[in-house]
């Protein structure tokens, strides 16, 4: 897309104003949650002076190429860039928020600006001015703390400050998963079966004469988890977050396989085995081509069921499918394709975004198509869904069912 060109500076005037403009924009990006230091103020002057701004397209790219390292900060960088360089039409949104909205008329259009760029940009990130507060005595016992606060807030409302302490947060939580038997036999005084090997063994202690049996029953072991989360455009919003929380998984405990699908699929299990969560992120998004693009969720679940099944969904595995559920393709081939998967794990868990509103309704052909092959039906959009999933996953819980077969009636 060629954008509009930029404002040059004019002939004659002091090139060092251009130069503190772009300072300027480094740390609006800073101050939005990119992590960027006084190093890369510095690389982005050197880079403009050296590829020069004959148009708006040439500052756009060189800028991008400098500060933005990983695809789900394109579109952060996008709307700083053209609300900084003074973009007409996105000024105007921004000036409406600083307008107070009389009680009585209608709401206007949320803006799509991100909240981190809001709180960047406008103190108070944009909101209503608040009345004058009036001394009221608040029994301490009904107040909640900012944490109990920022556990219902969705992820999409977050401020930079509070996605942080969100990643945080989400990297304490502990997953007790629900231990499976395994066929695999251990020594157990209490066990059915007679170990032979160990009884012999033990004989030898006592020359013979006495044969003291021993006995072995099967293991247990927590069962291996499998992540397929959307990475579209319509689930952006959501993605980042997603990402630190399969981070987490995959550091917390062993046997543990993550993909990421749009277009196509793409495994991410060892990128996300690094300790270090930017070093993680930065790989995976080296490696993903479809970032915030389409969703073929039909095709992309018949090459897992193809290629990957087989290799991580043996000793009862438990599936996460993370998808607001919303194809391309309306669909096509999906209901076969999640029947397949249905049947080769012990249990499937769909985590949907969309279940934050309290009138979902599964009107769309690929939410229709899902919903009758999965175990567990849940909302994922802020810490307390996730906290409440941590739950699910070591306890039998029949809430999310209760959930799939009312949304089950209504889809009938």
């Amino acid at each position: 897309m060629l954008l509009p060109e930029p404002p040059t500076p004019e002939s004659g005037s002091d090139g060092g104003a251009f130069a503190t403009n772009i300072v300027h924009f480094v740390r609006l990006l800073r101050a939005s949650g990119l992590r960027l230091g006084p190093g890369k103020a510095m690389d982005a002057v050197r880079a403009v002076e050296a590829a020069g701004i004959r148009r708006r397209d040439d500052l756009y790219w060189t800028l991008f190429s400098v500060l933005v390292s990983r695809r789900d900060q394109r579109e952060l960088f996008d709307q700083a860039f053209h609300i900084f360089w003074r973009d007409p039409k996105i000024l105007e949104r921004m000036m409406s928020l600083l307008l107070p909205q009389t009680d009585g008329m209608a709401e206007p259009r949320k803006s799509s600006m991100s909240q981190r760029l809001r709180e960047a940009l406008l103190p108070g990130g944009g909101s209503r001015p608040a009345q004058e507060p009036r001394e009221v005595e608040i029994d301490a016992t009904l107040t909640f703390s900012a944490e109990e606060l920022l556990q219902k807030k969705d992820f999409a409302e977050m401020t930079a400050e509070e996605m942080e302490h969100a990643k945080t947060v989400m990297a304490r939580i502990a997953w007790p998963f629900r231990p499976t038997r395994t066929r695999r036999l251990r020594a157990d005084i209490r066990g059915h079966r007679i170990d032979l090997r160990a009884s012999l063994q033990a004989s030898l202690r006592t020359g013979g004469t006495i044969i003291p049996l021993k006995r072995k029953s099967p293991g247990e072991k927590p069962p291996p988890l499998v992540v397929l989360c959307d990475i579209s455009g319509s689930m952006s919003q959501y993605s980042r977050m997603f990402l630190h929380f399969m981070h987490a998984l995959s550091n917390d405990r062993s046997r543990v396989h993550s993909f990421l699908f749009g277009t196509r699929l793409t495994n991410i299990s060892r990128l996300l085995r690094q300790r270090d969560v930017d070093k993680a992120l930065a790989a995976v998004s080296e490696k993903v081509p479809d970032w915030s693009g389409g969703t073929r969720i039909g095709t992309t679940l018949a090459e897992f069921n193809r290629l990957w099944s087989r290799r991580v969904l043996g000793q009862g595995a438990v599936v996460l499918l993370l998808t607001d559920g919303l194809d391309r393709e309306s669909g096509q081939g999906l209901a076969r394709e999640m029947e397949r998967l249905h049947k080769s794990c012990r249990r499937l868990i769909w985590l949907n975004p969309l279940l934050r509103w309290d009138g979902f309704e599964p009107k769309a052909a690929g939410i229709r198509a899902i919903l009758p092959h999965v175990d567990d039906f849940r909302p994922v959009h802020n810490l307390s869904s996730i906290a409440d999933l941590a739950h699910a996953l070591s306890h039998a819980s029949d809430e999310g069912n209760r959930l799939k077969l009312n949304l089950g009636r209504l889809a009938a």
